[in-house]
């Protein structure tokens, strides 16, 4: 178990969120940790316009370049693994401005590769510095506030955070087009440096002294043990992270199916998958307008049987090969509900471990990406030119997390109103 500075207050439980300096306001700290989460959305979404031409550009096929991907999820399990742990102890700021400056020289990095097995490991390290600002930003807004509280900021947090899969996209298909898909990596960079100093001038630490854990490898590996026998924790975390693997498969597989099954142009395909990442947006608002009056166990339960209903409509569009209309719609509805999974299932998950949040954010995001490697690499093997392959995948993870979610758990009793 973790044991903290002030061991009189942290044994009885009574050690309070942190109340950020008056002068630091909401907006602004809105604004600061939704950029630092936009990190891997923006370094994922960003190059997706790119997938067939760097497939041209290192004479390789879809599968080498859907392993960029999957390693930069390897790095994002790995690397949220050990931010939280070093952020509970040291606190946020130190952690995330040397993640934000690997991010960036790694960003450079890809942009100067000159074959698809180095671009694996420049993603990687990418992945490693990126994952920093996901677990430390959800950490931050954990040291800040609880319960209902804390899912309705992550609501938010998805304003700006459900951006990124808009703009980013579109972004990189009209940088792709007039400057190649080096460039898209330098735009990273300069993004990493931007965020490295807002942060450096603008984010105070959310984690005072009295409040961080004592302990080494051995304390972060007992943590992470309490936490994987927590059925409450996991309750939460296992549907939303195969939620996410979904996710992962569409975000995967639809630059093929999208450019080269149905002939959209990279440009095309940023304006479409933007649309589709529109939803999160709206429904994350909706969500932070419900969570407290009808709780976030309850819309959980209503997302996870939205997604699964849409992942049925995209296998049935994908077995009869339906026309772009019929494999869009229901996609978009299958990724709106990230808008809803994500911040009730951080806050419900997160709740119980007010002292620990670094380390129990880390393992979910861990957890999360996890998953999400093997699907890539799975989606690989199975590539064949239609979209059925992606839609086995997202049907397939739908169906597990909302038998789980169904499932009566110890863990999830008296969850009701979190």
């Amino acid at each position: 178990m973790l044991r903290y500075s002030d061991r009189s207050r942290a044994a009885r439980g009574r050690i309070p969120p942190v109340a950020m300096p008056a002068t630091h306001s909401r907006i602004r700290l809105l604004l600061i940790l939704g950029a630092l989460a936009a990190f891997g959305p923006l370094a994922t979404d960003m190059y997706l316009p790119s997938f067939p031409a760097l497939a041209r550009a290192f004479s390789t096929d879809a599968a080498a370049v859907q392993g960029t991907l999957a390693t930069y999820f390897v790095g994002l399990a790995i690397g949220q693994a050990v931010w939280g742990p070093i952020s509970d102890r040291y606190g946020r700021r130190g952690p995330l401005l040397f993640g934000i400056a690997l991010f960036s020289a790694a960003s450079a990095s890809c942009a100067l590769t000159s074959s698809i097995e180095t671009l694996w490991l420049a993603r990687f390290a990418q992945a490693l510095g990126g994952s920093v600002g996901m677990v430390l930003g959800r950490a931050a807004v954990r040291d800040v506030y609880a319960g209902a509280d804390a899912a309705h900021f992550y609501s938010r947090l998805l304003i700006v955070l459900g951006m990124a899969p808009i703009v980013a996209p579109f972004f990189g298909g009209q940088v792709l087009a007039s400057f190649g898909w080096r460039a898209i990596f330098w735009a990273l960079g300069l993004f990493g440096v931007g965020c490295f100093l807002a942060v450096w001038l603008q984010l105070p630490e959310t984690l005072p002294g009295a409040r961080r854990a004592d302990g080494g490898l051995r304390t972060v590996l007992r943590g992470y043990g309490r936490f994987l026998r927590d059925r409450r924790f996991l309750g939460f975390t296992l549907p939303s992270n195969l939620a996410f693997a979904g996710m992962f498969a569409y975000i995967a597989g639809s630059p093929f199916v999208f450019i080269e099954l149905y002939g959209v142009s990279p440009q095309q395909f940023g304006l479409l998958f933007g649309f589709n990442a529109i939803g999160i947006v709206v429904s994350s608002q909706i969500n932070a307008w419900l969570v407290h009056r009808v709780g976030p166990a309850r819309l959980l339960r209503v997302a996870f049987l939205v997604y699964f209903a849409a992942a049925i409509a995209l296998l049935v569009a994908a077995l009869t090969k339906a026309g772009l209309v019929a494999i869009a719609a229901p996609l978009f509805f299958a990724v709106a509900t990230m808008g809803v999974v994500p911040p009730n299932s951080m806050a419900l998950a997160l709740e119980p471990h007010p002292r620990a949040a670094g380390s129990a954010s880390a393992l979910m995001g861990a957890m999360q990406f996890s998953v999400g490697a093997p699907v890539v690499a799975l989606l690989g093997v199975l590539h064949d030119g239609s979209a059925l392959p992606m839609a086995m995948i997202v049907l397939g993870c739908a169906l597990v997390a909302l038998a789980i979610n169904l499932a009566p758990a110890a863990a999830r009793r008296g969850a009701g109103r979190g």
